[in-house]
């Protein structure tokens, strides 16, 4: 078959597959992530064998360090996957959940039940960890899922792809609930975001040109999680000790990851004393300070910056800083340049507090917390499938109660319209 055919066939199966994991209980679908769990950890050697095949082409053909580092599946990474499995099956399952009945004059009981949302399409780049998280939160909300994943870790994922079917088909749950696309043809994709009779949604997770190319070619809604341009704004009432802390987390726990802040915003009337005492701390640690005119004045000998670091996702340990006249120069530069992704202010002030989480239109918005809070681990969701940057239908982490939409159910006893 080409590729047109194969990703037909695939999707009508998850067509199939998605009626079948409608009607299964939790105690079914828990059996099958358990199952899928120990798989993976029995066929672990034969995963990593076909990883080391990843990483070999990988090395060759040039890639960057850091994707090697996300493609290569160690024994912790292995057993961090199956445990993964292991703590999507101990959530609640959201599918079925009914809520907000009421009472109509007439005498109707009108109700939502929560229901999955059908057929996914997750399109993913570099991580072979991702395809069983991934399989198992859309497993457990009762979504069939097919996975695309980057060319670069084809050998893995189909490797991954094998254990779990054998997995599902054993544990009485449809096997074709999880399919990994089989080729590195990247007409694939295409081919995918055209299927909107079988398909119900997109989720792209990887970098800003594939999320791009997703939305702009798909014929399929799409929840896009696009570059996080994370700020922190540090208010002139901010416990500067806890300010620096904050800031030193959000940029350099781990600085290639989306809810790393790209910009720290700082009052003018605390930017004698704090910037110092920052610079100090991030300096050390590595990190390069892209500085406006008036941080210079502050800390002469950085680099200025210029007006493409504002809306910048470095990635990496570069920071831009900017001093501004109060909260509300924060919010309008905030407004100006961020991504929707995450935003942060330290303060005191409760009204300052509150209005900050009033207005700033971004997925998750934080007081007195780092930015790496964003994350659906750490927010009590349990696991992710990633984080929408747009706000139809969820906006933020997206987990098992995200991966779901609701209907109207009604009980009558004989009514009737007149």
């Amino acid at each position: 078959m080409n590729t047109a055919q194969i990703m037909l066939e695939m999707a009508k199966k998850a067509r199939t597959a998605a009626r079948g994991l409608a009607g299964l209980d939790r105690t079914a679908k828990d059996r099958a992530l358990l199952a899928m769990a120990e798989g993976l950890l029995e066929a672990s050697a034969h995963i990593k064998s076909e990883n080391g095949k990843d990483v070999e082409a990988a090395r060759k053909n040039g890639l960057p360090s850091a994707m090697i580092d996300r493609l290569l599946l160690t024994d912790k990474v292995m057993a961090e996957m199956a445990q993964g499995l292991r703590e999507v099956a101990a959530l609640p399952d959201p599918v079925g959940e009914v809520t907000g009945m009421w009472t109509r004059p007439n005498g109707l009981q009108v109700g939502r039940m929560r229901i999955p949302l059908g057929v996914i399409g997750f399109i993913y780049e570099s991580r072979p960890n991702v395809t069983v998280d991934a399989a198992g939160l859309c497993l457990k909300s009762g979504n069939a899922v097919i996975l695309k994943g980057g060319s670069e870790a084809i050998n893995s994922n189909l490797a991954i792809a094998s254990v779990l079917e054998k997995t599902l088909s054993q544990a009485g749950v449809p096997r074709t609930a999880v399919q990994v696309v089989p080729t590195t043809d990247r007409g694939a994709v295409t081919e995918l975001l055209a299927l909107d009779e079988y398909v119900d949604l997109i989720i792209p997770r990887g970098g800003e040109g594939l999320i791009r190319f997703v939305a702009e070619n798909s014929r399929i809604p799409v929840l896009k999680h696009y570059k996080g341009i994370c700020h922190v704004y540090v208010d002139d009432s901010a416990d500067l000790d806890m300010a620096v802390r904050i800031c030193f987390n959000a940029k350099v726990q781990r600085p290639g990851v989306c809810n790393a802040m790209e910009t720290m915003l700082v009052h003018q009337a605390v930017a004698d004393e704090f910037l110092p005492q920052a610079a100090e701390v991030l300096e050390k640690a590595g990190v390069e300070l892209r500085c406006c005119p008036e941080t210079l004045k502050r800390l002469p000998g950085r680099r200025q910056a210029r007006e493409e670091d504002w809306p910048a996702e470095f990635l990496d340990l570069i920071l831009a800083v900017k001093v501004v006249g109060g909260l509300d120069e924060a919010l309008d530069h905030i407004a100006a340049y961020s991504s929707k992704h995450t935003e942060a202010i330290v303060t005191s002030d409760y009204a300052r507090a509150r209005r900050f989480l009033a207005e700033v239109d971004s997925s998750v918005v934080l007081v007195n917390a780092s930015t790496r809070f964003n994350d659906g681990g750490q927010l009590g969701l349990g696991a992710e499938i990633g984080i929408n940057t747009s706000k139809l239908h969820a906006f933020g982490p997206m987990g098992l109660t995200e991966l779901t939409t609701t209907k109207f159910i009604v009980f009558g006893q004989g009514q009737i319209r007149d």
